[in-house]
């Protein structure tokens, strides 16, 4: 179901604009507490994907493991395209209320690949951790909150800057081609985050930093999560 742009800004901005000071220092105490380790793709991991999902899902992991050994000598350009093409071809779009149950879940990448599904926040997270494990500095991603005005409704991207203060790419699943964000007119930033800060959209730049992106909760829990490598 489509939302008005009233509606998108009351129910996605208007949240993140109130009670910064406040809520500051306990938030971003806990996303310091919950920065996730190296991923994790011990034998003994991969045989409990096999038993839990079978064995297509711990391919999947494998094939993810491969992923990073082939290319993480590759330059950042070449280590976008193969990581975005990665999860828009071997994850299916499935919304969370069918996939987890609950209206809102922000999957790890191992959730996802052993699921073999997720949404457009699931891929976004996915390529953002895959990247940083490639050794893409984290200041150079965004996994950014938009508006797909066609669609007219939610969405998420991950946004990669090559450098400070130029336009950003975007790593998308509704359209693969990795395109700069000036040349996707059907999405509309509203904020964006990663690991060190949460942004308010301006235009298709950088944005304003308003402070943690622990104050995400969604975020610090899925950062707890890789911790632990649930699935």
């Amino acid at each position: 179901m489509g939302v008005s742009n009233q509606e998108f800004t009351t129910i996605y901005v208007a949240p993140y604009r109130k009670n910064w000071l406040r809520i500051s220092i306990v938030l971003m105490l806990l996303t310091a507490a919950a920065a996730p380790a190296a991923l994790n793709f011990s034998a003994e991991l991969i045989s409990k994907v096999k038993t839990k999902y079978g064995e297509q899902a711990s391919d999947r992991v494998l094939s993810w493991q491969a992923l990073i050994k082939l290319t993480r000598n590759l330059s950042e350009q070449e280590k976008l395209k193969r990581v975005n093409d990665f999860f828009n071809q071997h994850i299916e779009f499935v919304d969370d209320d069918y996939l987890w149950g609950v209206t809102d879940y922000w999957a790890t990448p191992l959730e996802v690949l052993a699921k073999g599904a997720g949404d457009c926040e699931d891929y976004s997270i996915a390529k953002y951790f895959t990247l940083k494990e490639l050794g893409v500095p984290e200041s150079k991603m965004r996994i950014t909150y938009v508006k797909a005005i066609e669609l007219n409704q939610a969405h998420m991207v991950l946004t990669y800057f090559e450098r400070p203060g130029v336009v950003p790419v975007v790593l998308d699943n509704l359209n693969p081609v990795i395109k700069l964000a000036s040349k996707r007119q059907d999405l509309l930033p509203v904020y964006s985050f990663n690991g060190s800060g949460l942004w308010l959209a301006k235009s298709r730049g950088m944005g304003k930093k308003l402070g943690g992106s622990s104050r995400l909760n969604q975020w610090s829990s899925l950062n707890i999560r890789m911790l632990s490598n649930e699935f």
